[in-house]
């Protein structure tokens, strides 16, 4: 059943390509970002985190190639992907590759949210282009995420953040242990589409649900690492803190075109502070790392866009590439804007 499905789900989508779609990654921000962060072979290097690759940044390199209308450079990322990270029984993708080690996958644990940019930007690109075998591959590794990381807690679908180390059974004490920022809420529709049956909308709703009753402290803004044993509590080992993950839910929100205007409100205002984007103690509110790259501070300025109008700053409407993860956001920031004519 699953073949036919699979052959299904190809044909309709290459049968039903549309329009050759705009770019809304623009090509010289794009070759910008490619110069500084992908390598020859293939590999999106993380300069902020030893240089090394991870399933989340190939995701993110796939889904940017895709949006700026580059295909070349699509394929050189799966391609790499495929042949140095698919690696895993289950089909889901190792998440670490580190060029200065032997073997060079050091972790072969599966990152949740890596896995989900690179089914989404397969999918995408399956469509846009034509490509059964890119359709191929989004559904294979749709199924294997809905299989292995997806579970019930508290009457509510989670998404484990890896396959090992998260579960009941891992931590006895508090688990499982979810991170709101693996909900990438854009991508959900387009796996129904291709997965039918697969339960992705309730995933959805339930990653909202949870999202909303993960708000703490007096900035009222998630933790980066949530037990939810029971009432959702800041987990236990993980600095109990808004974090550098979690600085990308308003942005995967907007991006979805999720109507909680109160709630995109709230997450940009509390994660901002004298025009900066900071972290932040849960408990006290205090905020640790102060963040003044232009990736970080246009997710505020959507928030708030969205919210009440205000423009985004011509200053935060212009790319120049920082290091990897702020400039990933910037860039996908930007192309929200792209897509509705500079607009909110």
């Amino acid at each position: 059943m699953k073949r036919i499905a699979l052959a299904a789900a190809a044909l309709l989508l290459v049968s039903g390509l549309a329009q050759a779609r705009e770019p809304t990654v623009m090509a010289g921000d794009w070759a910008a970002y490619r110069a500084k962060f992908l390598q020859p072979e293939g590999r999106i290097v993380d300069d902020a985190n030893g240089n090394i690759s991870h399933s989340e940044g190939q995701g993110y390199g796939m889904l940017l190639a895709y949006l700026a209308g580059s295909r070349a450079d699509f394929d050189i990322i799966w391609a790499f992907t495929r042949n140095e990270m698919l690696l895993r029984d289950d089909g889901l993708v190792a998440w670490k590759w580190d060029p200065n080690a032997t073997p060079r996958v050091t972790d072969p644990n599966n990152a949740t949210d890596g896995d989900i940019l690179i089914a989404y930007a397969l999918a995408l690109a399956g469509k846009e282009w034509a490509n059964a075998d890119y359709s191929t591959a989004a559904l294979d590794l749709i199924q294997a995420i809905r299989e292995a990381a997806v579970v019930e807690a508290q009457g509510r679908e989670i998404l484990l953040p890896g396959v090992n180390g998260f579960k009941v059974a891992d931590r006895p004490d508090d688990g499982p242990v979810i991170n709101p920022s693996y909900w990438i809420f854009e991508a959900f529709p387009v796996f129904a589409r291709l997965d039918e049956g697969g339960g992705w909308d309730r995933l959805s709703r339930d990653g909202l649900a949870w999202l909303r009753q993960t708000r703490f402290g007096p900035r009222k803004l998630p933790v980066d690492w949530v037990s939810v044993r029971g009432r959702p509590v800041p987990a236990a080992g993980f600095p109990a803190e808004f974090g550098y993950n979690a600085v990308r839910i308003p942005l995967y929100l907007v991006r979805a075109g999720v109507k909680d205007v109160a709630l995109i409100k709230g997450l940009g205002q509390g994660m901002s502070d004298g025009g900066d984007v900071v972290t932040s103690d849960i408990r006290t509110g205090n905020s640790k790392d102060r963040l003044a790259d232009a990736g970080y501070r246009i997710i505020p300025a959507l928030a708030a866009c969205i919210a009440d109008g205000t423009p985004v700053p011509a200053e935060l409407r212009r790319f120049a590439p920082t290091n990897y993860y702020p400039s990933t956001l910037h860039l996908l920031s930007l192309s929200y804007l792209a897509q509705n004519k500079g607009a909110c």
